[in-house]
């Protein structure tokens, strides 16, 4: 079973993030240009909630409320749910199933060191799949 420490390994443990008072155009400017769906919001060094399009939709534009003048802390996602090096991709996708979420945040030593999105975690299981079966054709055929 793969851990967030391995799966990381592989992808990398770039993590996009936004100050809670920057405007929500900030945030959806950095989303566009990183090509992500959702930035930790850092006060400090300090996680504190997620920014996602899914906040921008519900929360600002369905609210009739702009851009420009909206802060993040007032529209972010909020407590923070996140995982650490241990967690396994299957334990990832229980919490993203339950809180109905698509990225998590991985805080190590209370540090940011990474995040995982639903399709990391997808292909990953993915991935592990098709070395099982291969094993099993492997073990079937010899």
């Amino acid at each position: 079973m793969t851990t967030v420490k391995q799966l990381l390994a592989e992808k990398g443990h770039t993590v996009w993030t936004i100050d809670p008072d920057k405007t929500v155009l900030d945030a959806i400017r950095l989303l566009a240009e990183k090509d992500v769906g959702a930035l930790v919001v850092v006060d400090g060094d300090r996680p504190i909630g997620m920014f996602s399009e899914r906040d921008y939709v519900r929360k600002v534009y369905l609210k009739g409320k702009t851009s420009p003048t909206t802060l993040v802390r007032e529209v972010m996602s909020t407590p923070l749910v996140s995982v650490g090096y241990d967690h396994t991709t299957e334990q990832c996708m229980a919490i993203m199933t339950n809180r109905r979420i698509r990225h998590l945040p991985v805080i190590e030593d209370g540090r940011l060191v990474g995040i995982v999105s639903i399709g990391d975690l997808v292909n990953s299981i993915i991935r592990e799949q098709h070395q099982i079966i291969e094993q099993l054709e492997n073990y079937i055929h010899s």
